[in-house]
């Protein structure tokens, strides 16, 4: 998810989402989401909350790139990337963000990364 703050600063939002339970176990915001961080966000989510069986994710580029891949590949995760320009296929996280969108990024004014940050982990 990207937005900018009121500075015109890129504002990019990674959210992990569990479709079981439904719940949003990390939201992380940056000027751009790596490869890098979303392997850091997974290593830490499977140290929290345990390997999945799958991730179920977008075509960007932070996802489709043989690091993660690889990385998936070794924790035996499955991927399932959903087809482009079909949001529904991925219901529960585009249902989550179209509510963070109207509850919090339309709600507040955030001028720079780290208020983004504070207010996220609120």
């Amino acid at each position: 998810m990207s937005d900018y703050t009121q500075r015109g600063g890129k504002l990019r939002v990674f959210n992990l989402i569990d479709e079981y339970t439904r719940e949003c176990h990390r939201i992380d915001a940056d000027r751009a989401i790596r490869a890098t961080d979303v392997l850091e966000i997974l290593a830490e989510a499977i140290r929290q909350h345990g390997t999945s069986r799958y991730i179920r994710s977008d075509n960007g580029p932070e996802f489709i790139v043989k690091a993660i891949q690889l990385w998936l590949a070794e924790h035996q995760i499955k991927t399932i990337y959903i087809d482009p320009g079909r949001p529904w296929q991925n219901g529960y996280a585009e249902s989550f963000n179209s509510r963070f969108r109207v509850e919090c990024l339309d709600r507040e004014l955030l001028y720079t990364l780290s208020e983004a940050r504070y207010v996220f982990d609120q």
